[in-house]
C-alpha cells in the first residue's frame, strides 16, 4: 500500500506564487495556501488547530509556530519555519529548493524545520 501524500498549510506570509511553484515540484502533495480556504487574516492558533485537525504541515515565516513552549514537537504534525532574507519569491523558492533536496520526504512530518540563508536545521521528538 503506498504512503499517505504529505499535507501542507502555507501560511498566509508566504507569498502565493511559491505554493504554485511547490504544486509544481511535488504534485503528490496535497498542498493549500491560507488564500485557498479563505483563513486570511486567521490567527495563529485558527490555522495552528486547522493543521493539526487536517494532518498538515505549517509552513510559514511567522517564528512563533517554531516557539516550543506555544507548539511543542511531537503536538503538532510539523513545522517549517523560513528564516530566509530578504523575502523573495525567488529566495523562499531558493530555500525550499534546498530543502527539498537536503531533507528526506520522510523526516518532514512531527518535525520543526527551521531554514535560513545557509543552513537547514530539523528537531524531532
Amino acid at each position: 500500500m503506498p504512503e499517505a501524500s504529505l499535507r501542507f498549510l502555507i501560511d498566509q506570509n508566504v507569498p502565493f506564487a511559491v505554493t504554485e511553484w511547490l504544486r509544481i515540484q511535488r504534485p503528490d502533495w496535497t498542498i493549500q495556501h491560507v488564500k485557498d480556504l479563505g483563513f486570511e487574516g486567521k490567527s495563529d492558533s485558527f490555522l495552528y488547530q486547522w493543521a493539526q485537525e487536517n494532518g498538515a504541515i505549517v509552513l510559514t515565516y511567522d517564528e512563533d509556530f517554531a516557539d516550543a513552549r506555544m507548539y511543542p514537537l511531537g503536538a503538532h504534525h510539523g513545522v517549517i519555519r523560513l528564516r530566509v532574507w530578504p523575502t523573495t519569491i525567488e529566495n523562499t523558492q531558493q530555500a525550499i529548493a534546498r530543502m527539498l533536496k537536503q531533507i528526506p520526504e520522510r523526516s518532514l512530518p512531527n518535525s520543526l524545520i527551521i531554514i535560513d540563508n545557509y543552513k537547514i536545521r530539523v528537531r524531532k521528538i
